[in-house]
């Protein structure tokens, strides 16, 4: 089991749950969030005032997946998020140690579903 992270830019949204209901991956969290990597903001002039914003608005997804599911969701993600410019994002896999289905009970592989 892996939780795969992805951050991705808010427009990109759609175009990543296609790539991943394509790949019948239908789980998952969206928050809304702010954060630099590469791009390191801009300056922005407003009544006069020069501004630099350096926190830009991202989309975190959080994909909770079975074995076989990691590489069709992260290709999913890359078809649906990659423009080819800078700031297109990241997506970092990491291991999943125990999940629990609340309603059932269920644990492990049979939890994620």
């Amino acid at each position: 089991m892996k939780l795969v992270t992805a951050y991705i830019q808010p427009e990109r949204l759609n175009f990543v749950k296609q790539a991943l209901y394509e790949n019948k991956i239908y789980k998952m969290s969206v928050t809304n969030v702010l954060g630099c990597g590469q791009q390191k903001g801009y300056n922005q002039r407003f009544r006069g005032v020069v501004t630099e914003v350096n926190l830009l608005k991202k989309i975190c997804l959080k994909i909770a997946v079975n074995d076989e599911f990691v590489q069709p969701c992260i290709d999913a993600i890359i078809k649906g998020a990659r423009t080819g410019e800078i700031g297109d994002g990241k997506i970092f896999v990491t291991s999943l140690e125990q999940c629990v289905r609340i309603r059932t009970g269920e644990t492990g592989p049979e939890a994620i579903g």
